[in-house]
């Protein structure tokens, strides 16, 4: 399984035997606000989330942005790994 970015969208995407798993954002100055993660039901608790979740702010970084969680996963994900805590 591949994460990809999709600028267009602002979202990363990783495709699951159940679907489309997403993490959506949207750019503010040099900051990417990381604002909805969402899993097919079928996939939850796999470990899903968690991958595409890494992908995205690792590309996050490579871009040049600060990351800056803001839903619930994306969280708790920089709360378990500290070396994302860029922005407050």
């Amino acid at each position: 399984m591949t994460v990809r970015h999709n600028a267009t969208a602002h979202q990363y995407e990783l495709d699951t035997e159940h679907g489309l798993a997403v993490a959506v954002y949207r750019e503010q100055g040099d900051r990417a606000i990381f604002t909805h993660t969402e899993v097919p039901l079928e996939d939850e608790g796999n470990g899903i989330a968690s991958r595409l979740v890494r992908a995205a702010l690792d590309d996050t970084r490579r871009r040049g942005f600060k990351i800056v969680p803001a839903c619930s996963f994306v969280v708790a994900f920089v709360r378990r790994h500290p070396e994302y805590a860029d922005a407050p």
